[in-house]
């Protein structure tokens, strides 16, 4: 049979895989199979390609997948899930700089280059660019090494708007003679660098999903032109499939705050106000003792997780209070909203790792319409996806985000260390309602306690 032809049925074999594996990832019950199924496709083409190829030693090959594999394992086993929204960042930043270089290579091998070519390696250098340092900012504003409110200074957009202008015609210039435009490619790498800080740095924190997920996007976006750049077929699918996927979910969860992707990138939202009308009442504690004889008493128990169950890690200690809710009579459910957490899935992510059954997580929309027969709604750890200002103050910066009703249940338990503002830096009236309790600490060490009771 013809090499070539065993070649292309092998890539098509691992774009088989990449679909599958990606179907597979859209249900908890089946994402690790997905994730299996895809490293197998992504290693499939790996060494297809090095066979078909012959262009590098193969010891420095084994040598470099043997050094990413210990870090892969060792980023798995170490890293803690609150920490996982920065890994995916770090992770889509290696991915724009490696298309980077792939173009960056491409014509340090083949200088004369015709047009389309030379097209292909600047939209795979300057996407790369762009994603790499624009992955590490949204990393140090998760990671809190910098501030996580806005950074915007006076004339930033016309700053900007000459920095694009710059790169583009740089890029053209590039383009028209790439035999002579060594200088003008290294403008762009430089440029692409800075564009990718100076388009995160205006967004706050509190929007950092989105920005994790649209650079996602252009990771995928990078790795497709770079097999333009190397007439890989196979890249070039997995490029699109990463692309694809990163806007749709960008997509999704600007619909989730009801906010569009402009608004996002340029808004400044996330700064840490907290607009929005004064908020009256006084907030009502409760101890562990008290919230377990409301409990003990309840025929429907919805819990609502967020980013403070990750920082307690109490997922663990929430499924064993879920267990014995349900041995004494108690139907739990788990509410999730899209953007809980600090990245997409977060939640889902945490409570598949804890074994809470998949028939008990609901979604947003499903548990709304039911919250008012719900007798307890245990909020965990969520601030900005349980505030009612989204759906009563048009003065508030959420107004309009569709939120998770919480405060139509029965009785509302809020396990929280404070009353302070969430990630968002907004006020929440939920702490101040008739119906709600404020069960404040380490939630983690409230949800043993409760544990603990029902024990005895």
């Amino acid at each position: 049979m013809n090499t070539s032809l065993i070649i292309n049925l092998t890539y098509i074999f691992s774009a088989f895989l990449f679909i599958l594996g990606l179907k597979k990832l859209g249900s908890p019950a089946t994402a690790r199979k997905g994730n299996l199924l895809s490293s197998v496709g992504m290693l499939t083409a790996i060494l297809v390609t090095l066979i078909s190829k012959d262009i590098v030693s193969f010891k420095w090959i084994m040598l470099g997948m043997g050094l990413g594999t210990i870090i892969g394992i060792a980023g798995a086993r170490l890293i803690s899930m609150t920490s996982m929204p920065e890994m995916v960042a770090v992770l889509n930043g290696f991915g724009g700089i490696a298309s980077l270089f792939v173009g960056w290579a491409a014509y340090l091998g083949n200088p004369q280059l015709n047009t389309f070519s030379a097209t292909t390696i600047i939209i795979s250098i300057l996407i790369g660019g762009i994603t790499f340092t624009g992955s590490f900012i949204a990393w140090a504003k998760l990671k809190e090494v910098m501030t996580g409110k806005p950074i915007m200074f006076p004339g930033q957009q016309v700053v900007n708007s000459l920095i694009i202008l710059g790169v583009i015609a740089a890029s053209v210039l590039f383009i028209r003679d790439p035999n002579a435009g060594l200088h003008f490619l290294w403008i762009v790498i430089g440029v692409s660098f800075l564009l990718g800080v100076m388009v995160v740095i205006p967004i706050g924190g509190a929007d950092m999903p989105v920005v994790i997920s649209l650079l996602n996007s252009y990771s995928g976006i990078a790795a497709c032109a770079a097999g333009f750049v190397m007439q890989n077929n196979l890249l070039i699918v997995a490029g699109s499939l990463v692309g694809a996927s990163g806007i749709i979910l960008t997509n999704i969860m600007c619909k989730a705050m009801n906010r569009s992707l402009s608004n996002v990138l340029f808004s400044g939202f996330g700064s840490g106000s907290s607009a929005g009308s004064e908020i009256e009442g006084e907030a009502k504690p409760i101890n562990v003792e008290d919230t377990f004889m409301i409990l003990e008493a309840a025929s429907t128990v919805c819990v609502v997780p967020g980013y403070g169950m990750a920082v307690a890690q109490a997922q663990h200690t929430v499924r064993e209070l879920a267990e014995q809710l349900e041995e004494n009579g108690c139907e739990v459910k788990f509410a999730i909203h899209p953007v809980a957490g600090r990245m997409p899935g977060h939640m889902n992510v945490l409570l598949a790792e804890a074994n809470v059954p998949y028939e008990q997580l609901f979604e947003m929309d499903d548990v709304n319409p039911i919250m008012e027969s719900v007798d307890v709604c245990m909020v965990i750890g969520a601030n900005d996806v349980v505030n009612p200002a989204a759906r009563e103050d048009e003065k508030s910066p959420i107004y309009g985000m569709p939120v998770i009703n919480v405060d139509k249940a029965q009785t509302v338990i809020v396990l929280k260390r404070s009353l302070g503002t969430g990630f968002a830096g907004i006020q929440n009236p939920l702490f101040f309602k008739d119906n709600t309790r404020m069960l404040l600490g380490d939630a983690k060490g409230s949800v043993q306690g409760l544990v603990a009771e029902f024990k005895n």
